[in-house]
């Protein structure tokens, strides 16, 4: 169903200092450009994300650059289409979903037809996103462009067979949703103990069947058949993961390890390492710790590798304590740490600075003052079961290891496992803003400001902007006295995002995305923050203005359209 990619006809965004956004002239040439970019395999390029119209290229800024990636994009040859060594995917429906009348009326045919004509096209996933294991599938039919529900369901049953402008599609988990709903199936298209766990990634090309058989059959795949049955959470490995965490017998926390009895979680307690990247073509966003800086400051002093895993508090007030000796460093916010032992002696260890455990000590770390987030690492790394290879808790698509409650223990690595030495530096707290202050953070335009007048690239860069209370590690909504004025209106065709970006949604006021963000979205993104490690530690009440040291128009030259700029904190009382 692909075709070959254009060249001549692409057009190239700055989505931040190591993305780059090619536009195609559809979804045909899209989904070219991606199996050609995949074939490729051009150096420096760590992600693809292909979409509606577009290709998110992810890379290496050490090894290679934007104005690099667009020639050599230009550049491509011709590949043949990947359909004919795809895999191929039947899935049996039952067509009794509560929109099949009026999706057969908005298509102007029966019921009967639309059921017909949904099993006789061919389908293939173009790209995923929205959820993991949410694939959004092309036909060969033109018959099908849907619109979407004016008003979005607050929950859409797993397993839902769903149409939604050129697209098909099939809800993995439960979760609000605004497609229409035709059908449903028994088939699991997430599932972590399948290789690859995606049922539906880009290319496979996918035939729908009236159920009636009790198999899921997949031809060309090294996976073999998934059986039916409730399809599973993406989330189904966070119990398991507690368990093991849990159980400080177990094999990633064996009895002679330490481990951490958690008295009191505070606001939220997760367990995070680096993330996941590399699951893009699955719907699976990197996730990881939204201060990366701090966790792998946290590892460095303990003498872990900078990658194992660590817990990672919001506002602070966690205590926990330590069942074996071990050596622990708190890094991020500030505010009080306090090691209380099992005799009375209270110790009160600086913030960035590797100190003992003892067998019976409390560990208290006080509510933040300046930042939000604090990181600890414990030598040898927190143990839980990984899901595809990384602890990170992903709070947007329910995957890894679950919050961590009151009275959950958590395992952790034998010391003896960990790669360096303790460091015994301190390192020095970071400048981090506290409630009432402003922070002027740099930005890089693109790669939609082209939706926007001039009067609103001019609000974003010249109003103050407060990070409300409705944030998380999914994004911080942010509140301006006058909103973004855009130039163009409709719907933008779902799009890869980044961490950092600035989404846009219909009341003008901006989303500053984090760590858990969703892969793709369907609001314009006007610019991207360049240190989204400093936006992981704004409170709300933070006042925020952005600035950014040049202006690209679109389809600019990406060397061109580069920006860099310090970002910095001042009181709003100093002037």
């Amino acid at each position: 169903m692909t075709s070959t990619p254009r060249t001549d006809s692409l057009t190239f965004h700055t989505a931040s200092r190591r993305h780059l956004l090619v536009e195609c002239a559809d979804l045909g040439a899209t989904m070219a450009l991606h199996h050609s970019l995949e074939a490729a395999d051009l150096p420096g390029v760590t992600e693809l994300i292909p979409a509606a119209r577009t290709v998110l290229i992810s890379f290496d800024p050490a090894r290679t650059n934007a104005e690099i990636l667009a020639e050599a994009v230009r550049g491509l040859g011709h590949t043949e289409s990947a359909s004919d060594a795809a895999r191929e995917v039947t899935i049996d429906v039952h067509y009794d979903g509560d929109d099949l009348a009026e999706v057969a009326d908005l298509l102007s045919v029966s019921p009967a037809e639309v059921i017909k004509r949904h099993q006789a096209a061919t389908w293939q996933v173009a790209f995923a996103g929205f959820a993991p294991g949410f694939g959004y599938l092309a036909s060969d039919d033109k018959l099908f462009n849907v619109p979407r529900r004016s008003s979005p369901r607050t929950r859409v049953p797993v397993g839902s067979v769903a149409l939604a402008g050129e697209f098909t599609g099939v809800y993995p988990r439960s979760s609000p949703g605004g497609w229409q709903l035709i059908g449903r199936t028994d088939a699991k298209l997430w599932d972590l103990d399948r290789e690859p766990p995606a049922l539906f990634v880009p290319g496979t090309i996918v035939k729908f069947a009236e159920a009636g058989r009790e198999t899921v059959e997949v031809a060309g795949s090294s996976a073999g058949s998934g059986s039916s049955g409730a399809a599973g959470s993406p989330g189904a490995a966070s119990d398991s993961a507690v368990e093991s965490a849990a159980d400080p017998a177990s094999d990633s926390a064996t009895a002679a390890s330490p481990f951490l009895e958690v008295l009191r979680p505070g606001l939220q307690l997760l367990v995070q390492d680096l993330g996941r990247p590399g699951f893009a073509s699955m719907g699976v966003s990197a996730a990881g710790a939204a201060d990366r800086t701090a966790l792998t400051t946290a590892n460095r002093l303990v003498g872990n590798a900078e990658s194992a895993a660590g817990l990672e508090s919001f506002g602070g007030a966690v205590l926990l304590r330590s069942t074996g000796d071990g050596v622990a460093a708190v890094t991020g916010a500030t505010g009080a740490i306090t090691v209380t032992a099992a005799d009375g002696t209270v110790l009160t260890p600086r913030l960035g600075e590797a100190f003992a455990l003892a067998d019976g000590d409390e560990l208290e770390l006080g509510p933040t003052e300046r930042g939000v987030r604090r990181y600890l690492a414990v030598r040898g790394g927190i143990a839980v079961e990984t899901a595809l290879d990384s602890s990170s808790a992903d709070t947007l698509a329910g995957l890894g290891p679950a919050a961590v409650d009151k009275g959950t223990t958590v395992g952790v690595h034998d010391p003896r496992t960990a790669p360096h030495l303790v460091d015994p530096n301190p390192t020095q707290p970071r400048d981090l803003p506290q409630a009432g202050e402003t922070v002027m953070l740099s930005v890089t335009l693109g790669p939609r400001e082209d939706w926007f007048t001039e009067a609103g690239i001019e609000t974003l860069l010249s109003q103050e902007w407060t990070v409300t209370h409705e944030s998380d590690r999914v994004g911080l909504r942010l509140n301006g006295e006058v909103p973004l004025e855009r130039a163009r209106t409709g719907e933008l065709p779902s799009e890869g995002a980044v961490t950092g970006a600035l989404q846009i949604p219909p009341n003008g006021q901006p989303v500053l995305f984090g760590p858990d963000h969703p892969l793709t979205g369907g609001y314009p993104i006007i610019a991207s923050v360049d240190d989204v490690d400093l936006a992981a530690q704004l409170p709300p009440g933070v006042k925020l203005r952005f600035t950014t040291s040049a202006r690209p128009t679109s389809n600019a030259h990406p060397a061109e359209a580069s920006r860099t700029a310090a970002g910095s904190r001042t009181n709003e009382n100093e002037g």
